[in-house]
């Protein structure tokens, strides 16, 4: 049995960039017909049939002026007959191979070998075809692909000209077209914003504007004389990308001249003339000659002289020189003779308000307009004959905010805060001109200000959407219908895109759908879904508008996934229905957990009371008086032990601050004994007890419980000395009682104790 295997050609993109590819129409090879081959067959006969593929090719895109170290690799062609041995051979033809696009013959790797030119060429026509190399016999039928050159930004826009000329009358209005420059642009139209031209002005303002689309140039400012300034020169840039940063320009100057009209009269320089003529000249003799001033050029300072009235109108005549513009007075004729007088009337000036050249005026500004800018002007005279000077105010009642301002000297309106069209589109203001020299005289006229669009919003869901998918949901299933909404008002109006955010450009459970109509559909991406792994699913979204510049924003829809009937009719989406088939209702929920709270205080109140017999004081009287006594149960030695006990420290409270422990027995309890300053100076008993005790309860030392602190104090000796026997230690001799007689009788015990002679031999 003969076998027959086909040439694959694969392609891999070697570009960093993310490159869109458009499809092409499908191309067959001319061998893509039913072929019928007769060959070996089997016993039975049968003859063998194969049908040749027919191969479907797209477009496939390289970067222009490329620039890498390497050569830009396009591509690849293999068949399965290829075993790597080296018996087969690929080769290509057609456009620029062999030149510009080299091929491995032993790899089938297709590369180019030069960086391309997308303006001198963009489209090549590559065949390619695989041959073995022992029989030259074709092992595949030749196909055909396109290459086509993906344009980069590499051309920046030209206009048609180097230099415009324009001309245009003096005192046109704002908005008249002066002329229409045109600028091209060589890289690619169709793909990106490469070729996409922005006009702008550069020099020129305020007088003129450019419009950005057409490159139509018009006036910006009215009433602009010849006699003031004749020529501008302006200049015109053009930008790609669609004006965007990186864009590349282009420039251009046009010299704009105004051309005159006829707006000035000619004038006297002075107002009277004063000429001799002798009786006897003759008719045509010339008298003197005169001369007005027109500013005006050409035609327009063409000057006709004629006499209008007065007594001499029959007699003396006037001419024009043509050369000079002078009006020659001659002689008509002459008589009869009379006398005449020259009556001077003066009519005096009455002082009116400034007259404002306009009855209103409509002024448009874009919304994004700098604060400082002016956006026109306005333009007032004085109709009397002193031609007072006249200054330019606005009138703040109808301008709260303070958004605009004037100039007051030439009346040119700008702007002293941001503008949103948004808020407010449209200003009525109005502006005040006042003479200088006569404030009480002055006019007011409307201003209307229109404010013009410009993209400074993104657009943004329209509703807030509670969207929910059944668990039960098939893939490719329509769940919610989004659309979007926008401040802006663009003159084309509203076009929306839709897309995911590219982190989740494909994402597992969902996609959405653009309808084109400025709404996208939420479909599903699988089937089913399940609460209990995953109850909500966030869904970020970009809508983008199609105004310049582009604006986006990224909104994000939240998906619940709920329990449906099997018409797809929402039944539950709370996680309480997720515990129900477990076979536990509300009820049983409720009492477990109200003995696990029971558990928990029993538990608590245990260690609370564990811990309140830790804190018991360590011996309970009868009283709970919580004192401390430590037992050392030694009766003492008597008077005569003086290491057991120093009696002399009572007289001495010195010897006690010296910390002396007992040596003679050893107690149960220990305690640090903590040392404070002498107190002994102070005669009070209760004042020092006190201080003790403050000692004793800011000592950080001191044991958590009621302790006894004896303080082996008496105070200093008492009027009637010491009743002590124990005096009798630190003395030689016999004392002598007989001053007890004296105290009394509540002392007599006492003094026939000691106070009687024999009372010692008693």
């Amino acid at each position: 049995m003969r076998t027959y295997s086909f040439l694959t050609v694969l392609l891999w993109s070697c570009m960093f960039h993310v490159i869109h590819m458009m499809p092409s129409q499908k191309r067959t090879n001319k061998h893509s017909h039913s072929e019928r081959i007769t060959g070996l067959s089997n016993n039975d006969g049968k003859t063998l049939h194969r049908t040749k593929r027919g191969w479907m090719w797209n477009q496939f895109f390289l970067l222009e002026e490329y620039t890498g170290p390497d050569t830009q690799y396009v591509g690849k062609l293999h068949t399965d007959q290829d075993k790597g041995d080296g018996n087969l051979k690929y080769i290509l033809t057609g456009d620029g191979a062999g030149s510009l696009f080299v091929i491995d013959e032993n790899t089938g790797d297709i590369h180019a070998a030069k960086k391309l030119d997308r303006e001198e060429k963009s489209l090549y026509v590559l065949r390619a075809k695989a041959i073995d190399r022992k029989t030259g016999r074709q092992v595949e039928p030749e196909s055909e692909f396109i290459i086509k050159i993906h344009d980069i930004n590499d051309n920046e826009p030209k206009f048609t000209k180097d230099m415009y000329t324009a001309s245009i009358p003096e005192m046109s209005g704002v908005g008249t077209s002066v002329i229409q420059v045109t600028a091209t642009d060589a890289d690619d139209a169709n793909y990106g914003n490469s070729a996409k031209v922005v006009y702008s002005i550069l020099q020129g303002q305020p007088y003129f504007s450019v419009d950005p689309e057409t490159g139509i140039i018009k006036t910006a400012l009215p009433d602009m004389s010849r006699e003031n300034r004749e020529l501008y020169q302006v200049v015109i840039q053009a930008k790609d990308m669609g004006g965007q940063m990186g864009g590349l320009s282009g420039t251009t100057t046009v010299n704009i001249t105004l051309t005159d009209v006829n707006d000035n009269p000619p004038r006297f320089p002075q107002s009277t003339y004063q000429f001799i003529s002798p009786e006897s000249a003759s008719p045509g003799t010339p008298l003197g000659r005169i001369k007005a001033n027109d500013p005006d050029v050409g035609e327009n300072a063409e000057i006709e002289y004629s006499i209008s009235s007065g007594d001499g109108s029959d007699m003396f005549d006037i001419i024009t020189e043509k050369d000079t513009q002078e009006g020659i007075i001659t002689v008509k004729k002459l008589g009869p003779f009379k006398d005449t007088a020259l009556v001077k009337i003066t009519v005096e000036d009455i002082d009116e308000p400034p007259v404002f050249s306009r009855p209103w005026y409509l002024i448009e500004v874009d919304e994004d307009a700098k604060e400082g800018s002016i956006i026109g002007q306005v333009v007032a005279q004085d109709p009397d004959i002193a031609k007072n000077a006249i200054k330019y105010s606005v009138d703040r009642r109808t301008d709260l905010d303070r958004i605009f301002n004037i100039y007051s000297g030439n009346g040119s309106l700008f702007i002293s805060k941001p503008l949103d069209r948004e808020d407010t589109p449209w200003h009525n203001i109005t502006v005040i001109a006042t003479e200088i020299n006569n404030p009480k005289q002055s006019s007011q006229i409307p201003v209307f200000i229109r404010i013009l669009d410009v993209n400074d919003h993104a657009p943004e869901f329209a509703n807030y959407y509670e969207t929910f998918v059944c668990e039960n949901a098939k893939a490719g299933q329509l769940i919610q219908t989004v659309s979007a909404i926008d401040k802006d008002q663009p003159p084309r109006g509203h076009r929306f895109f839709f897309e995911l955010v590219p982190e989740f450009a494909v994402h597992p459970n969902f996609s959405i759908v653009d309808n084109k109509d400025n709404t996208a559909g939420i479909m599903t991406r699988r089937n089913g879904y399940s609460r209990s792994k995953m109850s909500t699913y966030l869904l970020p979204i970009i809508i983008f508008d199609n105004d310049y510049p582009i604006q986006s924003s990224t909104g994000t829809l939240t998906i619940r996934v709920c329990a449906c009937d099997s018409r797809g009719n929402m039944q539950s989406c709370n996680a309480e229905a997720l515990l129900l088939p477990a076979g536990l209702s509300t009820g049983a929920l409720v009492a477990i957990l109200l003995c696990i709270i029971i558990l928990l205080v029993l538990v608590v109140l245990f260690m609370a009371l564990k811990r309140q017999r830790k804190k018991e004081p360590l011996i309970i009287s009868k009283d709970d008086v919580r004192d401390n006594i430590v037992t050392y149960n030694d009766e003492g030695g008597g008077e005569e032990d003086t290491q057991a006990f120093d009696i002399g420290t009572l007289r001495n409270p010195e010897a006690r601050e010296e910390s002396k422990m007992r040596r003679d027995v050893i107690p149960e309890t220990i305690f640090q004994i903590r040392r404070s300053a002498p107190l002994w100076e102070n005669i009070d008993v209760q004042d020092f007890i006190h201080r003790r005790l403050k000692e004793n309860d800011l000592d950080p030392a001191a044991p958590p419980y009621d302790s006894l602190a004896t303080y082996a104090y008496e105070g200093n000796d008492s009027i009637a000395n010491s009743l002590s026997s124990l005096e009798s230690l630190t003395t030689e001799g016999n004392q002598d009682y007989e001053y007890l007689s004296d105290w009394g009788p509540r002392f007599k015990k006492l003094a026939d104790m000691y106070g009687g002679e024999d009372s010692d031999r008693d």
